[in-house]
């Protein structure tokens, strides 16, 4: 989930200051102040050395502006820029029909949905790609199955009804097998995706913690 934005940092000439609001001495002027406080008796290689020091100065006095400002971008931007499946708890097995599946569409509810294959997994943590923003986005709170077999991110791969995918050919169907282990092996197995008519399951506690504890 594609985030370059808000937190880089550029240089900025005079060390972060603006020039058009106010002048600050340069080095030039600093020099100058100092060879006539001692009666212009400064000598060539005193002169440098004294510019050498000044170049360090202003540069460690730039590179401490920088890290202030970049620590408070990172201090104010860090709970923003936090996934939202870290605010959400665990959500307990169940089972969802077309219907309740669109729900978790990301932009209704924070929590995001997909299914494969006829199973749902929960892919939050993944929002900056199934995100109503992120290059997947379309695949949220909907079944996936048909988009990922034909590799297909238009609203024309899927179905308001439920979709048994009878039509796919042996290598789409495997390619939906494929797409499924992946999901499974990152993404929370929430439940079944329900056919018409279908009744959903009851799980007891004990089974869907045994669930999470073999994902983990």
């Amino acid at each position: 989930m594609a985030d370059d934005g808000g937190g880089r940092l550029r240089t900025e000439q005079g060390g972060g200051g603006d020039s058009s609001s106010h002048h600050s001495s340069g080095p030039e002027e600093t020099v100058a102040a100092a060879a006539a406080a001692t009666g212009g008796s400064l000598e060539t290689g005193g002169l440098d050395m004294l510019l050498s020091l000044l170049v360090v100065a202003v540069v460690a006095l730039a590179a401490y502006r920088l890290y202030r400002r970049w620590g408070k971008r990172s201090g104010a931007g860090g709970a923003a820029q936090q996934s939202p499946a870290d605010s959400l708890p665990r959500m307990k097995r169940r089972d969802f029909t077309l219907e309740q599946l669109r729900e978790y569409d990301g932009a209704r509810t924070p929590r995001i949905l997909l299914a494969v294959n006829g199973k749902v997994f929960d892919v939050t943590k993944g929002s900056k790609f199934y995100g109503p923003e992120g290059p997947y986005g379309i695949f949220a709170g909907r079944d996936a199955s048909r988009g990922l077999a034909t590799f297909c991110l238009d609203k024309v791969a899927l179905r308001d009804e439920y979709d048994d995918l009878s039509d796919l050919n042996a290598v789409q169907m495997e390619s939906v097998r494929e797409w499924e282990m992946q999901f499974k092996e990152k993404y929370d197995y929430v439940g079944r995706l329900l056919k018409p008519g279908e009744e959903p399951s009851e799980y007891t506690d004990e089974e869907d913690t045994k669930d999470h504890t073999k994902q983990e």
